[in-house]
């Protein structure tokens, strides 16, 4: 099975969107350089956080989501955004009416089932896990096996938290990679077992 990783780029007091659900500067440094990371030339990163991002971005299988992320982006009009095979969407609500059901999102009730179907879909590939409430949901279930942060100088005061609403301890290794980039820090940190 494929590495679990929650990952999202994050403010230095540890949010990933203010108040109003929005991300304010916390992906700038997505356009603030000039190599491309993708082929929309609309993503232009520093050459540190190309080599880093690029790779990872190749080994996403897919990617689960909370409803509210869902709902916000609109489900990315039904198709999975940067490339990624297949979105899980974590709900109790089911899936919305009229939705393509040949989109490939799938509608699952509980973390533990999204993580066991997003790991089916993915085979080997990475399970990218979206922070915020359902990202620390997966971590406090004990499913995640590496956070990765793309921490960016800035401070929110109050905001949607990278962690959710996780209460508990949660132990992770060294960082074992830190990578500065152009406003912007990469953390990766294994989870300890």
């Amino acid at each position: 099975m494929g590495t679990v990783v929650l990952y999202s780029s994050v403010s230095v007091d540890g949010f990933v969107a203010d108040e109003k659900d929005q991300p304010g500067p916390l992906f700038d440094w997505l356009t603030s350089g000039d190599v491309p990371l993708d082929d929309s030339g609309a993503l232009k990163v520093s050459q540190a956080s190309h080599d880093y991002v690029r790779p990872y971005w190749d080994r996403i299988g897919v990617t689960i989501v909370g409803r509210h992320v869902f709902d916000l982006t609109d489900g990315w009009d039904g198709k999975p955004p940067s490339g990624i095979a297949h979105v899980v969407v974590v709900t109790h609500r089911g899936r919305p009416e009229g939705w393509d059901p040949e989109a490939p999102f799938h509608f699952v009730d509980g973390v533990e089932a999204a993580v066991a179907r997003a790991q089916e879909l993915a085979g080997d590939r990475v399970v990218e896990v979206a922070a915020g409430d359902v990202g620390g949901q997966v971590l406090a279930a004990g499913l995640v096996d590496e956070v990765r942060m793309d921490v960016v100088p800035v401070v929110f005061g109050s905001g949607k938290r990278y962690f959710g609403s996780v209460d508990a301890q949660h132990l992770l290794h060294d960082p074992d990679v830190v990578i500065q980039g152009d406003r912007v820090l990469h953390l990766r940190y294994r989870v300890r077992r």
